[in-house]
């Protein structure tokens, strides 16, 4: 099963990314048809998550989310950040400089005539945003993410 993981990667690489359609959940934990994913999600969430799309700057009302919390994949609910690695990149879109462990997988894209990478949802392979090397301390790191990928959970307080 992970030579067809490693395969489904390498052919969506070689394709150039959002080319070849929606992204095959063959090999992730959470798997759904493109059927169940359509009806399950917003049509934005779907386009993104299931397509590789990118939602307008500026539109996501998790750019300006500053409590504290957990960002989790709009698809299948796995955490993926903590608020306490969110930063204001000025780009428009969330961003993070580092992701929770074993939350995300990266890939290199090379659509648009550049290569970057892609970041990928662990459990069910959604398409969530890029990472570059243009991030804060500690670690360099710009985790660019589409809100509409994304749901966040306040922390709650107990006294």
């Amino acid at each position: 099963m992970q030579r067809r993981h490693l395969l489904t990667h390498f052919l969506a690489s070689l394709m150039g990314g959002g080319l070849m359609g929606p992204i095959s959940a063959f090999g992730y934990e959470l798997t759904k048809s493109d059927a169940e994913w359509k009806k399950l999600l917003s049509p934005a969430a779907y386009d993104v998550l299931r397509h590789e799309g990118t939602e307008p700057p500026f539109t996501s009302p998790l750019n300006n989310e500053h409590r504290k919390g957990i960002f989790a994949c709009a698809g299948c609910e796995l955490n993926l950040y903590s608020s306490d690695t969110k930063f204001d990149s000025g780009t428009g879109w969330p961003s993070f400089w580092k992701p929770l462990d074993n939350a995300v997988l990266t890939k290199i894209d090379n659509s648009l005539f550049m290569t970057r990478t892609e970041v990928h949802c662990r459990r069910c392979g959604g398409h969530l945003g890029h990472v570059f090397d243009d991030g804060p301390r500690p670690t360099g790191l710009r985790y660019c993410m589409n809100g509409v990928a994304m749901t966040f959970t306040p922390a709650t307080h107990t006294a």
